[in-house]
């Protein structure tokens, strides 16, 4: 695989500095789980303020990671699309086989 441009490279790592934050991975997992919630059953979901989560899926959203729509007063929101899907999937599973102890010395 050929080395990535510096600013595609950056914006991997905003990705994964996003991702970093456990509250804004919860949100997504929960997210990831229902399918489409709104911000109040994402706080109920994940035992969060609804301020935090508002502020969260601000950020989320600004980074292409979720969507909204609108349903009167309410938004819904969800996944983007099937790349976050895999990604925390795959992220998820690599944690699960990743253990420090399993590190092979050099």
């Amino acid at each position: 695989m050929q080395m990535p441009e510096y600013d595609e490279i950056t914006r991997v790592a905003a990705l994964f500095k996003l991702l970093g934050d456990p509250t804004r991975t919860r949100l997504l997992y929960a997210l990831l789980d229902a399918g489409e919630l709104y911000v109040s059953d994402l706080a109920l979901a994940t035992g969060t303020g609804e301020s935090t989560v508002s502020q969260a899926l601000r950020l989320l959203r600004a980074s292409g990671v979720v969507t909204g729509r609108r349903d009167g007063r309410k938004i819904w929101y969800r996944l983007s699309d099937d790349h976050v899907r895999e990604l925390l999937g795959i992220t998820l599973e690599h944690t699960t086989h990743y253990a420090p102890d399993d590190e092979e010395s050099s």
